[in-house]
């Protein structure tokens, strides 16, 4: 399993910044994010992206999964049909770049859960739109993955097993973040429960008395346990970190990245 970085953390990082401190940090692995105003642009041609892939393969980094975040990023929980089409543009074009680059699979921030209408009419939008979706990301080659987020919404992991199994696709599943069910569970149990539903993962840490994000092996995540739980379902593709700070704490954040994945 590589060890990488999110651009997530990086705010307006360009590309051959990104690249250098993958360099420096010895991060094997990139999640890209895509944005207007960025040297990373989702209106980029096919050409363009075709030099961003060899610019990674050039400096020996995979890109593990791809985001698009338009200036609007809507809302794939709201009852509002436009909110859902906004969020679903950039699902689009993630996947659609995500195939000019071959990369196997893009993240899914899926919005905020309101109070308007009913958590069933939320889950069924959601999934109808995965659905509906599933055969693009097929065409592409890209797996979508739905992250686990403090949205009010798949709060356990059986609840997101269904939801999975629901929309019925070998190319829609979960992009596990190892800490954002902390504060109500553990990240060995949706690891046990999702197998090979999980196609992506983020790793966080979190401290529970403090109720507060930390630094990798800082917090109360049992490493050893999640890499074996990792281990033990096949997972196999890039363990990307989603934690910020200084350019001398991501560049030690790589060795503990690495030291998490030798568990």
């Amino acid at each position: 399993m590589k060890t990488g970085i999110t651009q997530i953390v990086l705010g307006e990082m360009s590309l051959d910044d990104t690249l250098t401190l993958c360099q420096e940090a010895g991060y094997a692995a990139v999640e890209l994010v895509f944005a207007e105003g960025k040297d990373l642009d989702p209106g980029m041609g096919d050409d363009e992206l075709a030099q961003v892939a060899q610019q990674c393969e050039g400096m020996d980094v995979e890109i593990g999964s791809v985001i698009v975040w338009y200036p609007e990023r809507g809302n794939l929980l709201s009852r509002d049909a436009d909110e859902r089409d906004k969020c679903l543009k950039c699902l689009r074009r993630s996947l659609e770049i995500a195939g000019v680059l071959a990369v196997d699979g893009v993240l899914l921030h899926p919005g905020q859960l309101t109070a308007e209408g009913t958590y069933q009419q939320a889950w069924d939008d959601l999934r109808d739109a995965l659905i509906d979706t599933a055969g693009l990301a097929a065409e592409m080659g890209a797996a979508i993955g739905v992250e686990n987020v403090w949205n009010k919404f798949l709060l356990s992991p059986l609840e997101a097993r269904r939801f999975v199994d629901e929309v019925g696709s070998d190319w829609v599943g979960i992009y596990l973040d190892t800490a954002n069910m902390m504060a109500y569970g553990h990240p060995e149990h949706w690891i046990r429960e999702l197998g090979e539903r999980i196609k992506k993962v983020h790793f966080k840490d979190f401290l529970r008395r403090e109720h507060r994000f930390v630094n990798l092996r800082e917090g109360d995540t049992d490493w050893s346990v999640v890499m074996a739980e990792l281990r033990a379902i096949g997972y196999d593709s890039t363990l990307i970190h989603e934690v910020g700070g200084s350019r001398e704490e991501l560049i030690d954040l790589g060795e503990r990245m690495r030291e998490i994945a030798a568990l």
